[in-house]
């Protein structure tokens, strides 16, 4: 054991020391707050970034001309000139568009002509003005009183989303929770790579350095495996503690002076269960970092660089890679349909599933128990596999390994 903690200490302390470290630790909130209030002011003035699109209205069918009404960046001119002359005008002006709409407009298909193509938004506002006014003229042809129409339309329905509870109803949240779990879970996918590839890397340097035969000679193989993980994954949890109290500093600074939405937004992220979430993150990344980083240790040891790793590489991040691509597309929608059920409870990809379900809340306590206790076996076994990998394939040299000769080592006998 004396050992074992001889090897985290050295691990640990000579990561902590590099100054990339230290710069990490310290830019990442930094970078994280920037980013956000930079995407704040973007998202807010994107309208004024983009330059004003001017689109000629060729309306064959007169039943729209004149009532096409500028938007923000768009224009809308009418004109009278032949399609053919007006496409000579693109080649002048980039910024120009032409809307061609014929007089069987409702069998025929709108043509939009443009020398580049457009964006969604635009099309989208042409199409739905299009839209609002052909529904307008068959009801005026119908004889319907669109103003009295008009009129209802206003009347909308807001619909509060809330959270029943033993001390009452609250705000559920729905927002600020699908972005705690998909940022979660982004964290988690981002720090398993990380910190595993740092493990593998680590493994690598010393067996082509030739120091591996050396440490062997003073300790075990599966010893060092582990005094490896432990010490990168400390190194991991010591970045993440401090990302969380700054962040946490900056959310306090920031809620006294927010304004508007921003202020909303943490106010609402307050309300969530901090802690509860906090445990869960912190659970699944020890016990994911130890399953793949075990996993990364092994292939490490099963090359003799960096460029070989890439064969064994695939199906093991695979996992992590899928899940990851759901998360951020289907299951945050939908966190507790069976699929995001089954997928929290696998241990290959419970660490970033659950981590879209938890600040949803919600989630069946024998649901989270099972889900942890698979984690810990998963993590046991597949550091009992690495292991016996890992005490052959730290002294093997010059060999291209393969799936089939990792299955030999595997049942080699001390």
């Amino acid at each position: 054991m004396k050992k074992v903690l001889l090897i985290i200490q050295r691990e640990y302390i000579t990561r902590v020391r590099k100054r990339a470290f230290l710069v990490m630790m310290f830019a990442v909130p930094l970078l994280i707050a920037g980013m956000t209030k930079l995407i704040a002011y973007v998202s807010k003035d994107s309208d004024q970034l983009s330059k004003p699109q001017k689109v000629k209205v060729i309306d064959e069918s007169q039943l729209f001309s004149g009532k096409l009404k500028n938007a923000k960046n768009i224009i809308f001119i009418p004109t009278d000139e032949p399609v053919e002359k007006a496409k000579k005008g693109l080649d002048k002006d980039e910024d120009l568009s032409i809307l061609v709409i014929s007089k069987d407009y409702a069998h025929t298909p709108v043509q939009f002509l443009s020398k580049k193509k457009p964006s969604l938004v635009l099309t989208g506002e042409v199409e739905n003005q299009m839209n609002e006014i052909a529904s307008t003229n068959t009801m005026l042809a119908n004889h319907i009183d669109t103003a009295l129409l008009n009129q209802a339309k206003k009347n909308k329905v807001n619909v509060n989303a809330l959270e029943v509870t033993d001390a009452g109803t609250k705000d559920a949240d729905v927002g600020t929770s699908m972005g705690v779990g998909v940022a979660c879970a982004i964290l988690i996918y981002m720090s398993l790579f990380i910190y595993g590839a740092q493990v593998m890397r680590g493994v690598i340097e010393e067996k082509t350095s030739r120091i591996i035969e050396v440490i062997i000679s003073s300790v075990k193989p599966f010893q060092l495996m582990l005094g490896k993980i432990i010490g990168v994954g400390l190194v991991g949890l010591t970045q993440f503690s401090a990302w969380i109290i700054l962040s946490i500093i900056a959310t306090k600074i920031g809620g006294q002076h927010a304004t508007g939405g921003m202020a909303q937004f943490l106010v609402t992220l307050q309300n969530l269960p901090f802690g509860y979430i906090l445990f869960c993150f912190l659970f699944y990344f020890i016990t994911g970092y130890l399953l793949y980083s075990a996993l990364f240790a092994a292939v490490g040891s099963a090359v003799d660089s960096e460029t070989e790793t890439q064969q064994f590489m695939f199906p093991i991040t695979m996992p992590l890679l899928f899940t990851y691509l759901l998360s951020v597309t289907v299951l945050f929608r939908a966190p507790d349909s069976p699929l995001a059920v089954w997928l929290s409870m696998i241990p290959f990809t419970a660490p970033i599933a659950m981590m879209i379900r938890v600040p949803f809340g919600g989630v069946p306590d024998w649901q989270l128990f099972l889900s942890m206790g698979m984690m810990v076996i998963g993590f046991l076994f597949t550091t009992y596999v690495a292991a016996r990998i890992y005490r052959v394939g730290v002294l093997m040299y010059g060999k291209k390994a393969s799936f089939k000769e990792l299955a030999k080592w595997f049942f080699y006998k001390e």
